[in-house]
């Protein structure tokens, strides 16, 4: 049933004559939604939506949810983790409905809300100790060079192929100590996740549930074989360390791993790789900002860097479920509500971007919200990806100047902003 509040928004039943739920609006260009996130932005910035189309958890009683599609409330619902749950028992952190056991399988510490969100965070993080860090940040600028080499040598190829997946599947197999036999299952796997709605990538019969219950199970007995390896023997990398982490007698379950692994090898993976594949086109469209970073690429590469995330916002969705009643800007949210946030509209907000379809490598300020809006859940990992990024457009821009890509087809879904294919000279 709607609240008072909710059955106030928009025609009918309440739902806003804006619909973000459907295939539909994501199979469309990012122009083109963010037309219809822009006239929400202006008029309704906190719109009663129906139900996400392709629900994995059928529930005939959603009501549906509020969009928040503004960066000041985005920031807001972001900051405020005690009344905005991550929790798979209130609905986890995913547009559509899905079980809350697969979400504790995949999540790990995305889902989760306090105190057990700080206390695995802290052994996940205990990990990343700066001697693996050092180790990582070389690993990084070695396999940066190492692709470059190899896009060289291999001439016009696809972009998404021979670059942009590489660096962030090569870091985190590297980085988990995953055998080079079983990359490439790895990012199958993440592709299928990534893409369940779309028609190249579902599973057996063209099951989302079953694309995304098969890539799971792949991820998982890729982490069991390792945390096996490495409780017996240990070895110089990230997944031993995660075995092995102990933080006032606490240690992490199989459990805990195999779901930070599915984390990482999603989050880790697609979100750099997606970022990778966003800034070339758009070094490629704008060849005077190309020219720019170019012509002092130590002193530009930082704000680069904030601005290829801001530009590809490579993940598009977030969901919270409130606990508690909450103002949000004017706009009563009650317990038990569910609020997604849009970061690809809050990344455009005019009222925070001068011009922000304008691709500006001197953008200064630029506080996107690529890594999340803050708070506790601000992506563990940036300090890698921010570091890949770096590496990668380094060699491409100084070792292959002339290079262009042409047209990308994307992914159809509303969680990732993906990439496919991108073919590149």
């Amino acid at each position: 049933m709607l609240t008072d509040s909710q059955s106030r928004i928009g025609n009918g039943p309440g739902f806003d004559p804006v619909d973000l739920s459907g295939h539909s609006f994501w199979a469309k260009s990012a122009e083109e939604r963010d037309a219809a996130f822009a006239e929400l932005r202006r008029e309704r910035p906190i719109s009663w939506q129906r139900p996400a189309e392709g629900s994995l958890l059928e529930d005939e009683d959603d009501p549906g949810y509020w969009a928040v599609v503004r960066h000041e409330d985005v920031v807001t619902v972001s900051r405020n983790n005690q009344v905005f749950s991550s929790s798979p028992d209130n609905g986890g952190v995913m547009f559509e409905n899905v079980p809350a056991q697969l979400l504790e399988e995949t999540q790990s510490i995305l889902a989760m809300d306090e105190p057990q969100h700080t206390v695995t965070r802290k052994l996940v993080g205990s990990a990343f100790n700066p001697r693996q860090i050092r180790k990582i940040e070389e690993q990084i600028r070695n396999q940066a060079r190492s692709i470059v080499t190899d896009l060289i040598e291999a001439g016009p190829s696809d972009f998404v192929d021979q670059v942009a997946k590489r660096l962030p599947l090569w870091t985190i197999s590297e980085m988990l100590g995953v055998p080079d036999d079983e990359r490439e299952r790895m990012v199958q796997a993440v592709d299928e996740m990534v893409g369940l709605h779309d028609p190249e990538f579902k599973g057996e019969g063209g099951d989302p549930l079953m694309a995304l219950l098969g890539g799971i199970a792949t991820l998982h007995d890729v982490a069991q074989n390792l945390i096996d390896a490495r409780r017996s023997r240990a070895e110089d990398d990230l997944m031993t360390a995660l075995v092995q982490a102990d933080i006032d007698g606490q240690r992490l379950s199989d459990d805990d791993i195999r779901s930070y692994f599915v984390l990482l090898a999603v989050a880790g993976n697609d979100t750099t790789r997606n970022t990778t594949s966003h800034a070339m086109r758009a070094l490629t469209d704008y060849p005077e900002q190309r020219a720019l970073l170019m012509s002092d690429f130590d002193r530009h590469i930082v704000p680069a860097v904030e601005e290829f995330i801001r530009w590809g916002t490579a993940v598009m969705t977030f969901r919270r479920t409130a606990i508690e009643d909450f103002d949000l800007n004017g706009q009563r949210i009650a317990a038990g509500d569910k609020v997604v946030m849009f970061y690809s509209s809050a990344n455009r907000d005019e009222t925070v971007f001068a011009d922000p379809w304008r691709f500006d490598i001197t953008r200064s300020p630029n506080p996107h919200v690529g890594f999340g809006g803050g708070g506790v859940h601000t992506c563990l990992g940036n300090h890698v990806a921010r570091l890949q990024l770096k590496a990668i457009f380094g060699e491409l821009l100084t070792r292959v100047p002339d290079l262009t890509v042409s047209d990308p087809e994307f992914v159809v879904g509303h969680f990732m902003h993906a990439i496919k294919r991108m073919p590149c000279t």
